[in-house]
């Protein structure tokens, strides 16, 4: 089984700094492999919690070089609830990478265990009878210290779902539980790494020079 790793985290920042100095990444150093797999930016000001600047990813299986080069883009730059990350705030960015595995039909909405899975739900809007889905990556709901009714509810909203949550809704979701691995990576540790396996330290047009 592949594990999301520092050369998937390096790939990705390696991905960002050439989008934003209009140049190729180098090659990464990783094997292909197809996996589903997810890119989460956050931002670190002043030392304290770091905020989400961007998450988007695929929970179907991508060969991990395009995935990994298209959704580190796609989640800096395109995920609708945040502006665009630019240049200058590279130096207080956090990457996390995730490689998702052992994905499990649940028998209920309940039947998962927080900070062990991930989440998928599907349910139809008795609204309007529309499709609605949505995910949540393991970490998540530990993170946010929900209990798991409070996670699934949130996440019927994130699925775009504005009415009443009834528990007779929430039976009718069909869920699919998975896990995951992953590996974060500091934008410090990144440009240390690539000057010390590159012997030069990453520029980026726009940007101050770290600090490291």
């Amino acid at each position: 089984m592949v594990s999301a790793n520092r050369e998937m985290a390096v790939y990705c920042f390696d991905t960002l700094v050439a989008h934003y100095n209009s140049d190729e990444a180098p090659p990464p150093a990783f094997d292909e492999g197809q996996h589903p797999l997810f890119v989460t930016w956050k931002k670190v000001v002043n030392g304290c919690e770091p905020r989400l600047r961007g998450c988007i990813g695929t929970l179907e299986a991508r060969y991990l070089i395009n995935g990994f080069r298209d959704y580190a883009l796609t989640s800096a730059l395109k995920d609708r609830r945040f502006p665009p990350i630019q240049a200058k705030e590279l130096p207080s960015l956090e990457c996390t990478v995730s490689i998702l595995t052992d994905y499990e039909t649940a028998d209920n909405y309940l039947d998962w265990e927080i900070g062990k899975h991930g989440l998928i739900i599907e349910f139809t809007d008795p609204n309007n009878n529309a499709r609605r889905s949505a995910t949540y990556l393991p970490e998540i709901a530990a993170h946010e210290g929900w209990a798991k009714v409070e996670a699934i509810d949130s996440l019927m909203r994130k699925a775009g779902y504005s009415g009443p949550i009834t528990e007779s809704l929430r039976k009718s979701i069909r869920l699919t539980r998975y896990q995951s691995t992953l590996f974060t990576m500091s934008y410090g540790d990144y440009a240390s790494y690539v000057k010390a396996s590159r012997g030069v330290a990453p520029s980026i047009n726009g940007a101050k020079p770290s600090s490291h």
